[in-house]
């Protein structure tokens, strides 16, 4: 009879596990019982199992295994190897004792054997019954798993046919789990990867890489129309007791996720794009720039190219009529699309779209529509041949087009086009595109009401403005006014030269805070005032005075004033000043002088008295009276434009009027923020 063995290791008993299987984890003892039912047979699973060693147990009574057992010993040992000669096998479960006296629970299996001259010997395997269970629970949970997890599973042999699935994945793919077994992947799922989804599990299969949570979209045989995307996982599988080599799988469905995700990111794009658009268009109160800031935040990242147009409205109504054409004007354009999509959206500014055009169908719902550039869209809306043609090839595949209706009022329309290479617009899109309307349209119609005051006022000014000065033969002028951009409002600046009695002659230069139209008309009463005022000869504070006086009748709350009176027989200069910018002298020998000593409060502030102050100027000395809009710049402060000013006058030509553009092109920025005045005086002694 057999001996205890070393280990597991040296030698393998009759019955033994492949590494890698459930049983490798279970103890299995062996041992035999004769017709005595006494132990013949004492295998090294039995000694560890039992903890007798060979010598202890073999020619022992069986019931040394049983000793604790209810009935004693002997009577379960004789029943068990009864039921396994009468039945040929028997399984079941009895409590033992171990040698150390501690009882559990074992699991039987016996079964006779015919040993030498005919005895018959009862085989018993035992294991611990705790170790069964839990075999016996994972085998079940995977039986389990395998019939009703909602996750696919896959077994693929080597030449990835189906061997094992479980019904979720025959679900996904649309055909019955024996339609699978026996067939190749290739013949089940449909991919256009160009066959990359097969080397990846072939590389499983061969080389044993694991493949995690990887998204491949494909169709398969059981759903041909139904796009789908899994989120597959795969991993080789072991050769256990005589397996075959191939991969294990697990595929979720993710198709709806996915579809989600995309919507989701989406969205977050859309919403992306309209606050980068509110940050962004309305910047400025010019008309073309608030259009092409709209153009600019759609292209790319919401179209391929647009456009902006207004609407010329026939009259003063601005009310649509769906029976006449429109006629637009386009002031804005972008394309990312080559030729000849560059010259459709650039080329033409005046268009004309007949009744009955999408144009029309737009704007008689006052909502965005989308249309699609086919023979029927160009026959309906674009009339002109050549331009029709320049659309039909500039790539552009679908128009979203949006009203720009702000009060009540059609300021005009916005043009996205997307090409074939781009997704089509959908119902968000088309929401997003009137969210862009309504905001740029109200930033157009805020720039169209500022363009009308701002060319009233500037019309304004222009007609308060003195279209010539009095002319003196003891001065030589050059005078210059220069009014903010058209992204500034008009402001109060203004001057004058005025003739005197006895050759005198006074110069006026004066700024109205404040912009647009009240601020023109401001500054022209003060004009006429100062000009009536002047004729009477008067000293340069006492004018001011009353100046001020009339300035806080008419509410006007703040404006500056430089009064010069000239006396050519003398020489002698009076001036006074209500907070206004002191004027400089440039002496004949190159030096420049500020007069800064007679600085007053603005005027329509009251409570203080002028001053007049005096200077002596040569001959040939030229005055520059300015506003504030020649020495203040973004960025600078009043005294580095007073040094600038200082610096331009002290090197200026011989000419005045060159010496005033030098002026202005050196100290003034190309888009001023306020109105600049300039008035240089070159004064002469009279003889």
């Amino acid at each position: 009879m057999p001996t205890d063995r070393p280990s597991f290791a040296t030698a393998r008993g009759p019955l033994w596990s492949e590494p890698g299987s459930l049983l490798e984890h279970v103890a299995v003892a062996v041992c035999g019982i004769d017709d005595d039912n006494r132990i013949c047979y004492w295998g090294p699973g039995a000694r560890d199992l039992f903890g007798y060693h060979a010598a202890e147990a073999l020619t022992r009574p069986g019931a040394l295994l049983f000793r604790g057992s209810a009935g004693g010993g002997a009577e379960v040992c004789a029943r068990m190897a009864e039921r396994g000669r009468t039945e040929g096998y028997w399984r079941g479960r009895q409590r033992v004792t171990h040698r150390d006296g501690a009882d559990f629970d074992c699991g039987f299996r016996v079964f006779p054997v015919t040993g030498e001259a005919g005895r018959t010997v009862v085989i018993a395997l035992a294991s611990r019954g705790d170790e069964l269970d839990r075999v016996k629970t994972n085998l079940a949970f995977l039986d389990a798993l395998f019939a009703t997890c909602p996750i696919g599973l896959v077994m693929l042999d080597e030449e990835l046919r189906y061997r094992h699935l479980n019904q979720a994945l025959a679900d996904m793919n649309g055909l019955p789990i024996e339609d699978h077994l026996g067939r190749r992947l290739a013949d089940i799922m449909i991919t256009s990867d160009d066959g990359e989804y097969e080397r990846m599990l072939r590389s499983v299969a061969t080389e044993g890489r694991t493949v995690r949570g990887v998204r491949v979209g494909m169709r398969t045989r059981g759903h041909p129309d139904r796009d789908t995307v899994l989120s597959v996982s795969f991993f080789p599988l072991t050769q256990a007791v005589g397996s075959r080599p191939g991969v294990g799988g697990l595929l979720v469905d993710v198709t709806d996720q996915e579809q989600a995700v995309v919507e989701a990111t989406a969205s977050r794009q859309r919403l992306a794009l309209l606050d980068r658009a509110s940050a962004r268009i309305g910047t400025t109160l010019d008309v073309e720039v608030t259009a092409q800031e709209l153009v600019d935040a759609a292209v790319p990242d919401f179209c391929d190219g647009a456009v902006v147009e207004l609407v010329d409205w026939r009259g003063e109504s601005e009310v649509f009529d769906p029976a006449l054409p429109v006629d637009t004007r386009r002031i804005a354009s972008g394309t990312v699309l080559p030729a000849p999509a560059t010259e459709l959206v650039s080329g033409r500014k005046e268009l004309h779209y007949p009744p009955g055009s999408a144009i029309h169908r737009m704007l008689r719902s006052g909502r965005p529509v989308c249309e699609t550039v086919n023979d029927d869209f160009l026959a309906r809306t674009v009339l002109d041949a050549s331009r029709a043609r320049l659309m039909a090839h500039s790539g552009l595949s679908t128009l979203l087009l949006a009203p720009l209706i702000a009060r009540g009022t059609v300021q005009g329309l916005a043009i996205f086009g997307r090409s074939a290479d781009r997704t089509a617009f959908t119902e968000q899109d088309l929401s997003l595109a009137g969210e862009l309307a309504s905001r740029a349209a109200l930033c157009l119609d805020n720039a169209r009401l500022y363009s009308r005051e701002r060319d009233i006022a500037l019309t304004l000014q222009r007609a308060l403005l003195p279209s010539f000065l009095a002319p003196s033969p003891y001065l030589h002028l050059a005078h210059r006014y220069l009014p903010g951009s058209r992204v500034t409002e008009v402001g109060g600046d203004w001057y004058d030269v005025i003739g005197l009695p006895e050759h005198r002659v006074a110069l006026v230069v004066g700024d109205v805070m404040g912009h647009g139209v009240s601020a023109a008309a401001a500054m022209g009463r003060l004009r006429i005032t100062a000009k009536a005022l002047a004729r009477h000869d008067q000293e340069p504070a006492v004018l001011l005075g009353e100046l001020d006086q009339c300035a806080q009748e008419a509410g006007i709350e703040l404006a500056t004033c430089l009064y010069i009176r000239y006396d050519p027989t003398t020489g002698r200069a009076r001036l006074a000043s209500a907070g206004h910018p002191p004027p400089l002298v440039r002496h004949p020998d190159g030096r420049v002088e500020l007069l800064d000593d007679v600085l007053g409060v603005p005027l329509g502030v009251g409570g203080s008295a002028f001053r007049t102050g005096e200077v002596q100027l040569p001959d040939d000395a030229v005055l520059a009276l300015y506003t504030d809009g020649l020495i203040e710049a973004r960025g600078h402060d009043i005294d580095e434009g007073l040094h600038a000013l200082h610096d331009e006058l002290a090197r200026i030509p011989a000419s005045l009027e060159a010496a005033a553009d030098r002026i202005l092109a050196r100290l003034v920025p190309s888009a001023p923020a306020d109105d600049t005045v300039l008035l240089l005086a070159r004064v002469h002694r009279r003889e």
